[in-house]
């Protein structure tokens, strides 16, 4: 740290040392009201926190908001969960993204129902026992709903540490040291995963956790943070140097190879022909039109060899443009093809007709939809 730093923050160990309080203090008077999140004084439902906790990889809270009230509404805990047919759930699921979130939700709520009695383990390593739950989920259920000493660090939490220290190391191999540091901002008061107990009324370890993503969502931001009302401001490396949006320190993103391919949308009269994706893979379980191939480099003469089998002749109409999507590690480019067929006209084999006016019935991801959207379209 700069001569100057030190002068300017002469109290800095003993600001350090206060950290967990003074975060605390701000999340009291300024915490999100969120429909997962138990109020102040209230028990947390661990339930609820799972739910949210896989809902929230990779999806902002606006997104995620509404599907949690559905999912609550119609399967209010675990065991009418772990009860319910997963084709329900993909259903439930359809237009959240990253379906294999879905698969997995349902059979950790199986096996919390069948291995635990309906009750989920209460620290991490029990909880990291079970589908779906990784390190990071697995911290964040035993800090938030049974206030265990450990830290889960997510994208808020690790910008929030990388500016407070200026961890200088880019990610990913910046990590383990982000999450050593963010254990410091923990609220000591119940220290040692193993010694305390779970729901201990004495600690805050879900609070400390809750305050520190509260913090980098609404003030910690990516860009234009506002350190002027941040509790950890007096003390924060970055903001000494004025390089606070240079952190946390990222390798440049590898981008995936484009990939191509053709959805054939096929309409008989007031239905259209669906299949199921396999179990496992991309978008597994989920419901799809026909579809050929999704390679790099496909050539749309390729694409079109792939059309579904279909009795009698059939005519393909090209529609203008591609249909895009951004899958987590490439992009889609989708031409799309349509064709109208008799009434009495079979569905091939693995293939069904489905009403048009059921579809929102049906577990079909966005990038179906929007193929369909295109495809039924002028």
């Amino acid at each position: 740290m700069p001569s100057n730093a030190r002068k300017k923050f002469p109290d800095a160990t003993r600001s350090r040392a206060a950290r967990p309080a003074l975060l605390l203090d701000w999340y009291d008077r300024h915490r999100r009201r969120l429909p997962w999140r138990a109020a102040a004084g209230e028990r947390p439902d661990p339930y609820r926190v799972w739910l949210s906790e896989i809902m929230l990889q990779q999806t902002g809270v606006k997104t995620v908001g509404p599907y949690f009230e559905k999912f609550l509404a119609r399967w209010p805990d675990v065991s009418a969960l772990g009860q319910a047919p997963l084709d329900d759930v993909l259903r439930m699921w359809a237009g959240l993204g990253y379906y294999s979130r879905a698969r997995n939700l349902h059979a950790c709520a199986v096996a919390v129902l069948r291995d635990h009695g309906g009750v989920f383990p209460d620290t991490a390593e029990g909880l990291r026992t079970l589908p779906g739950i990784g390190p990071y989920t697995a911290a964040a259920i035993a800090a938030i709903a049974f206030q265990r000493h450990v830290m889960p660090v997510d994208g808020n939490i690790e910008r929030v540490v990388s500016r407070l220290f200026a961890v200088e190391e880019e990610l990913p191999q910046a990590k383990p040291r982000i999450q050593e540091l963010a254990a410091t901002l923990l609220d000591d008061s119940c220290a040692g995963d193993e010694k305390s107990r779970a729901g201990d009324e004495k600690s805050r370890a879900g609070d400390s956790a809750q305050a520190l993503m509260d913090l980098g969502s609404s003030i910690c931001t990516p860009k234009k943070p506002a350190c002027a009302l941040c509790p950890l401001n007096a003390d924060c490396t970055a903001r000494l140097c004025g390089s606070q949006e240079t952190f946390p320190r990222k390798a440049p993103k590898k981008s995936g190879a484009l990939r191509r391919g053709a959805a054939f949308v096929v309409s008989r009269g007031d239905e259209l022909l669906l299949r199921s994706r396999p179990d496992k893979g991309l978008l597994g379980g989920m419901t799809e039109v026909p579809g050929s191939e999704w390679l790099a480099g496909q050539e749309d003469e390729a694409a079109l060899t792939q059309a579904p089998a279909l009795s009698g002749k059939v005519r393909w109409h090209r529609k203008a443009g591609v249909v895009t999507h951004v899958f987590t590690h490439f992009l889609l480019e989708l031409l799309i093809y349509t064709t109208s067929v008799p009434a009495r006209t079979r569905a091939p084999r693995g293939m069904r007709w489905v009403p048009i006016a059921a579809l929102e019935d049906e577990a079909l991801p966005n990038v179906m939809r929007k193929a369909i959207a295109r495809g039924l379209g002028e």
